[in-house]
């Protein structure tokens, strides 16, 4: 009786599913609200703005929006609107760094932030003692290898760092947008 009651507790335990992590299929999703604020996923194959990152980790629970398993380690990534996944490519301004992220959950819900990475990708950018930094994020079409990769919840190949010369447009676009002042206009990076 007792070894039937242990095999149902554990089989209770076991009950989450959790999605195999795969590129397909891509969910879009509907609209939804958080906090008051309505977010329309939406396939933005050209998206590209500057804002700020900040990363979270074991505090997002067991399951990512897509259906995965939370790695924190992973170099993965929550994003309002992107389909889920999908990749980007994320620069720190402060340093130029550049590294690819799988976009594989939704958020960040705090005002002025545009991505929520895992704490393996804030550490790999660079920016795990900031909290919050800012940041380029541009979706990009990756090869299969680097996709692989990120995945199995390893770094993809590494990226050229950002040159200062361009570092410098971007952090004037972005401090133009805070103020309201126009810049490149709405948090763009293509300048």
């Amino acid at each position: 009786m007792a070894l039937a009651g242990l095999a149902l507790l554990l089989a209770g335990c076991a009950s989450t599913k959790y999605r195999p992590v795969s590129d397909t299929p891509v969910r879009i999703g509907k609209p939804y609200a958080v906090r008051g604020v309505t977010y329309a996923p939406a396939d933005d194959r050209a998206y590209d703005r500057l804002g700020y990152a900040s990363w979270y980790g074991d505090e997002s629970g067991n399951m990512t929006a897509n259906g995965e398993r939370f790695r924190k380690g992973a170099i993965a990534a929550a994003h309002t609107t992107l389909p889920l996944p999908s990749y980007v490519e994320v620069t720190a301004l402060d340093t130029g760094r550049t590294i690819l992220v799988r976009i594989n959950d939704r958020g960040p819900f705090s005002g002025g932030r545009i991505i929520d990475l895992s704490k393996g990708a804030a550490t790999l950018l660079g920016i795990e003692r900031q909290g919050v930094a800012a940041v380029r994020v541009r979706r990009v079409e990756p090869p299969e290898s680097d996709r692989a990769r990120l995945r199995a919840g390893r770094e993809a190949m590494a990226r050229s760092r950002v040159a200062e010369s361009t570092l410098t447009l971007w952090r004037a676009a972005l401090a133009d947008s805070r103020t309201g002042q126009g810049g490149c206009g709405a948090q763009t990076a293509r300048c």
